[in-house]
């Protein structure tokens, strides 16, 4: 396959934790070999655990307001903010507001990406851990 068009409409919703939930877009089952990338969406006061993964992930700010800890450090991101991310560094996302919800937009550098969680040291591939 050359390439793909897909709509989130479509697509199934994963809860994560925190009260997260992440609709999957461009994954392996699309021919992409490259890349990964999806929306995620997390509710006022909620936020997904500190993780990290095998490959460099960018993070594009939808909507909302997010606080951003990145290797120990915490930064605020807005609406149309991208964040990057080395891999193997832990970091997370929470939503910074009490009323709006925040929305990302994640991509990472590899198809075959990983998530480790640093509370557990879990390791599962991203591109499959919602079919558990």
């Amino acid at each position: 396959m050359t390439s793909a068009l897909r709509h989130e409409a479509g697509r199934p919703r994963h809860a994560r934790p925190g009260g997260a939930s992440t609709v999957q877009m461009i994954t392996p089952d699309t021919g992409a070999r490259s890349i990964l990338n999806g929306f995620t969406d997390i509710p006022p006061g909620g936020g997904i655990p500190l993780h990290w993964h095998n490959v460099e992930e960018s993070v594009l700010v939808v909507s909302g307001s997010a606080r951003v800890e990145v290797a120990g450090e915490w930064r605020d991101a807005q609406a149309t903010d991208v964040v990057w991310v080395d891999a193997e560094v832990p970091h997370r996302f929470v939503n910074a507001s009490d009323s709006e919800p925040l929305r990302i937009f994640w991509t990472y550098a590899s198809a075959t990406a990983t998530r480790t969680l640093a509370e557990t040291g879990e390791t599962r591939a991203v591109a499959v851990e919602h079919d558990r």
